[in-house]
């Protein structure tokens, strides 16, 4: 990534950043602190995977996607750099290219760009960038094939964002998990800001919240996204506003509040029909299960539900399984086209009572008792299919 980005000129040096990494959260919370930004009138890239709308989904000027047109400008200028890695046995990858076009195109567009990291952090490539401020929303197991099995490797992942003097902000981490970051901030004189320790949130009542920094004045916020875990996204994506402040960035606070009340992800906990009542969610790993699970509980309690679930079979897949029994009327395992995904016998050897039907779009046309609510959750890349069939296949 390295020697391509010196092909090109070094982009990255061209651009104000902020770099977020985390096991969830990440995209929840650089919407917040996207939406704050272009409330208050700043251009703002945004570079986020996995995409749910095809490779246009991956970047992000504002609230557009790049258009098609200048994906190809920018893909014939950064080709030849292209073909002499590929002649140095070099070969960048799909990711590796994507976020240079990402990089390149935000250039003399953004005032800031905010750059989600893929997988991990330390040996991300997106670790390429040095951001003004940095952001782990949180830190649970993951990607435990690349990143290790136990919380401190993960956790060390992470940490390798953190950059020299850069301010980092985290969100509540275990005992484990926060060591390893205070350590890695501390080598590196950065400064950090802990929810839970330096800034802090009251719930009140709703999805509202009283968001409180000492020496800064208390801000009451209201979001729209459902789950007790927004308001831990919100929050963080508050304090990194608050940074940004400080770094020169004109910030109106009732301009930032009303941007909040705004915020909308899809595939997070996103209603697709109404009728009957069918939500997506992307709960990836063991972690989103519990959050999904608990949103759920919150809002749909004495409903009959249905599960439609398909994964990665590089993930937890009996933990996430394990959670998931005993919460629905019925569970249907499924698969989908794509070379990690878990096929249905991979997941039956966990037990329990489980529907099988390895067809995911037979599934959802079975969706049909109006006095369900069906929920289909699982990978990103499954939520992405399913909701362009429902777009094309509207009933």
């Amino acid at each position: 990534m390295e020697k391509l980005l010196n092909l090109l000129g070094r982009p990255q040096e061209k651009l104000t950043t902020i770099h977020i990494a985390g096991t969830n959260g990440k995209g929840s919370t650089a919407e917040f602190v996207k939406q704050g930004l272009i409330a208050n009138n700043y251009q703002v890239g945004m570079f986020t995977s996995p995409s749910l709308t095809g490779l246009r989904g991956h970047v992000f000027l504002n609230d557009e996607p790049i258009p098609e047109h200048l994906i190809l400008d920018i893909w014939s200028e950064i080709y030849p750099a292209i073909l002499q890695l590929d002649d140095m046995e070099l070969h960048p990858s799909e990711f590796e290219i994507i976020t240079a076009i990402a990089l390149f195109y935000f250039v003399d567009r953004t005032d800031i760009a905010i750059i989600e990291a893929g997988m991990g952090g330390r040996e991300d490539t997106t670790n390429c960038i040095l951001p003004i401020l940095s952001i782990i929303t949180n830190i649970a197991k993951d990607h435990t094939a690349f990143l290790g099995d136990t919380i401190s490797e993960i956790a060390s992942h992470k940490a390798g964002i953190i950059k020299s003097g850069t301010p980092v902000i985290t969100g509540e981490l275990c005992q484990e998990a926060t060591e390893i970051v205070k350590k890695e901030a501390t080598a590196k004189q950065a400064p950090i800001y802990r929810l839970g320790s330096n800034f802090t949130y009251h719930a009140l009542q709703g999805n509202s919240i009283t968001w409180m920094q000492s020496p800064a004045m208390p801000y009451d916020l209201t979001i729209n996204m459902p789950g007790e875990h927004q308001k831990d996204n919100a929050s963080i994506a508050m304090m990194a506003l608050q940074l940004l402040t400080r770094a020169g960035f004109h910030l109106v606070i009732s301009k930032v509040q009303s941007a909040f009340c705004r915020v909308k992800l899809i595939g997070r906990f996103e209603i697709v029909q109404n009728h009957p009542l069918i939500i997506v969610d992307g709960a990836h790993n063991p972690a989103g299960i519990s959050r999904f699970l608990e949103t759920m509980e919150s809002n749909y309690k004495y409903m009959d539900r249905a599960l439609l679930f398909a994964v990665f079979k590089d993930k937890d897949l009996e933990n996430m399984l394990h959670q998931l029994q005993g919460r629905f009327t019925s569970i249907t395992l499924t698969t989908f086209n794509h070379p990690r995904a878990a096929s249905v016998t991979e997941m039956q050897q966990y037990g329990g009572e489980m529907i099988v039907e390895p067809n995911w779009q037979k599934a959802v046309n079975k969706m049909v008792n109006p006095n369900t609510v069906y929920f289909i959750t699982g990978s990103l890349h499954f939520i992405s299919f399913v909701r362009d069939y429902m777009n094309v296949n509207k009933r």
